[in-house]
């Protein structure tokens, strides 16, 4: 290895050290046994380039094992990306470009946000897939315009994770060649060897998921490491895992190989020694010698000469395929939101009772011409989701051009992959399943909302309206849980309009995530419901004058508030209907719309909701009530539960007068 590698592997593991001491927290063990992996990975084989980070083909570096962030930071300085030396000293404190894990959008050259173990791994396949996708759609002879590799680097605890081989199964099975897993594999967790939990054969695993894998014995041997990347490329048939033995802490003697490495600083005197023991040349906390930052800045100028080839050949491509320049545009372009919204055939037509899903099932079919990079689809669902694209092919090895995703009975790495889909950039995906499977989709829904991913999820069969399949699938909490997530709209709506404005609110929205909730039974369309649900919540049937009270729904609930509103105007109540398909666009509008639709002057208001009243308070009040679920259902046929739990016009009506 020549003195400049050694010297450049060694800045990695020196600027972690020292930003995490100056810190007083973090994760030293992985930066300083990853190093000589990361250093090869990003020198040697990997195209990108810190002069242009969004790149449209620049290979996906993500780093899974997240609390080890301080490894990509150093990276991302050494290289140019613009993280600054004084950026690396802010590192884990208020407001830095260096936060304690990675932050997709945040830091410039993040490829994702990465924290809860395993998820990088089930994005990095959402990211492969993309790529598989888009090339099948976009190259052609000579022009492979979509040619890139994604690289994802973990270690024990992403594989322990169940989502890594939820992912990886799939991952296998798709054929995704251009997926390449980099295992560190140190045999250390935080409380102690790997042993105690964890003694499998991960390489006979990932055989048999489908993998090309790779040993290489001593992680810091990068004429290894670099000869496995490129036997890892050239299996284009396979994605690939490369197991990496490596030391924690590698160069602290101290803590080398030691659970102690892992989550906690050095110490002043342990890095002191390890400068020594490194024979490193300066002592001076942050210091790199100026000939590594030439070293660096040498490489990046080799990766912008890459990509200056790229463009020259796709320009030629553009003028060869004019029509796939312009394709192109629609599939990296943003939405014309405008015109979506006022395209009238994506207004679905109030023709006779039917279920929210079936009618999500139509939208999904007339959204699929106007949005080209539309793809998705469902955990094993999709005739129940009606989630599949008529006419647009299945996503396979055989043929990556489908635009239906099989994701199988995968919900965790299903959401993952949805995300990993949306960060790659080009396409416009959805994941579906169950309602009540939406806490296995949890975790990564969570980090939709967090990296501002506007990934749509179709989440059908809404509340105890399941009937008999009884309580283990009838979902009573979920839409709590869901509402209660920042920068995440739930939508419930009631009809075919509403079924409209809520994909319609998906499609053109550009950092947050949707989730539309959706009945099983049928329900007939209302007068009243429209365009106005594109605000969360509206007035759908009103009284004259002021309202003496107001009923509050969603779902199949607005019908029956507004059977019950007909039942009591004939005794002169003035009762007004107000639909809440989502309140978080609801808390968006402006706070003289909030209050035309609920009037403060107005206490007596009800909300009726066949799930958790858990969220309704802040717009029933203390002198409100609630007709909603307080129990997990049961088995029956839906019109049998609805009345045992008190769905009745009946039962709003007396809850009403009782107030």
């Amino acid at each position: 290895m020549k003195t400049i590698d050694t010297l450049s592997i060694n800045a990695i593991r020196i600027l972690s050290a020292d930003a995490i001491q100056k810190a007083n927290s973090g994760h030293p063990g992985l930066p300083l046994g990853c190093a000589p992996t990361a250093y090869e990975l990003w020198a040697h084989h990997m195209n990108h380039n810190p002069a242009d980070p969004g790149w449209a083909n620049r290979d996906r570096f993500i780093l899974s094992g997240g609390h080890g962030s301080m490894l990509l930071y150093s990276l991302l300085h050494l290289f140019g990306y613009g993280l600054t030396k004084e950026d690396l000293m802010g590192f884990r404190q208020l407001d830095s470009k260096t936060p304690g894990h990675p932050e997709y959008g945040h830091t410039v050259g993040v490829e994702a946000t990465t924290g809860p173990l395993g998820a990088g791994m089930g994005m990095a396949v959402g990211m492969a897939a993309a790529e598989k996708h888009l090339a099948a759609v976009f190259n052609k002879e000579n022009y492979p315009v979509v040619d890139h590799y994604t690289y994802v680097l973990g270690g024990d605890g992403c594989m322990m994770e169940g989502i890594s081989s939820e992912a990886f199964s799939l991952a296998g099975t798709l054929g995704l060649g251009k997926l390449i897993v980099l295992y560190d594999s140190n045999r250390i967790s935080i409380e102690g060897s790997t042993d105690i939990a964890f003694r499998e054969n991960v390489e006979e695993r990932m055989r048999a998921f489908g993998f090309q894998t790779i040993t290489v014995e001593d992680g810091t041997n990068i004429d290894a490491i670099g000869m496995a990347i490129e036997a890892a490329k050239a299996d284009t048939d396979r994605p690939s895992f490369i197991l990496i033995k490596t030391e924690i802490g590698f160069g602290c003697p101290a803590k080398q190989g030691k659970a102690s490495a892992h989550g906690e600083p050095l110490g002043e005197e342990n890095i002191k020694a390890m400068r020594e023991n490194l024979n490193w040349p300066c002592q001076e906390a942050f210091a790199v010698p100026e000939e590594v930052y030439a070293h660096y800045s040498a490489l990046a100028a080799e990766k912008a000469e890459t990509e200056a080839a790229w463009n020259v050949m796709f320009a030629a491509y553009c003028e060869e395929y004019p029509q796939m320049e312009a394709l192109w545009g629609k599939y990296y372009g943003e939405a014309d939101a405008e015109a979506l919204l006022n395209n009238e055939a994506l207004w679905l037509a109030k023709e006779k009772p039917e279920a929210t899903r079936s009618l999500s099932g139509k939208m999904i079919n007339l959204l699929k011409d106007s949005i080209p990079n539309l793809i998705g689809g469902s955990a094993d669902l999709a005739p129940s989701n009606k989630t599949a694209m008529k006419d647009a092919g299945d996503f396979s090895a055989e043929d990556p051009s489908g635009r239906n995703l099989h994701f199988g009975v995968r919900e965790l790495a299903m959401t993952a992959i949805g995300n990993g889909i949306m960060l790659h950039g080009g396409l416009r995906a959805y994941v579906a399943t169950f309602f009540v499977f939406s806490d296995y989709m949890k975790p990564m829904a969570r980090l939709s909302a967090l990296m501002g991913l506007p990934l749509t999820f179709v989440l059908t069969h809404d509340s105890i309206g399941v009937g008999e399949d009884g309580p283990t699938h009838e979902p009573i909490e979920q839409l709590a849980m869901l509402r209660a997530m920042p920068n995440f709209h739930v939508f419930r709506p009631c009809d075919a309009a509403e079924t409209s404005a809520a994909w319609l609110s998906a499609m053109t929205s550009k950092k947050t995530p949707t989730a539309l909730v959706l009945t099983r039974q049928n329900l007939k369309p209302l007068p009243g419901s429209g365009r106005e649900a594109l605000k969360g919540g509206y007035v759908i049937d009103d009284c004259e004058g002021t309202p003496e009270v107001i009923l509050i729904a969603s779902g199949s609930e607005v019908a029956l508030a507004v059977e019950a509103k007909a039942v009591l105007a004939e005794e002169s109540r003035k009762v007004r209907v107000v639909s809440m398909p989502c309140m978080d666009l609801f808390e968006e509008q402006s706070a003289e719309y909030k209050e035309a639709v609920l009037p403060k002057t107005v206490k007596k208001r009800v909300a009726i909701e066949a799930l958790s009243d858990f969220g309704w308070g802040k717009y029933v009040g203390l002198d409100g009530a609630c007709v909603s679920m307080h129990g997990f259902g049961a088995s029956g046929p839906a019109e049998k539960l609805f009345e045992r739990f008190g769905f009745t016009v009946e039962n709003v009506v007396n809850t009403v007068k009782a107030l």
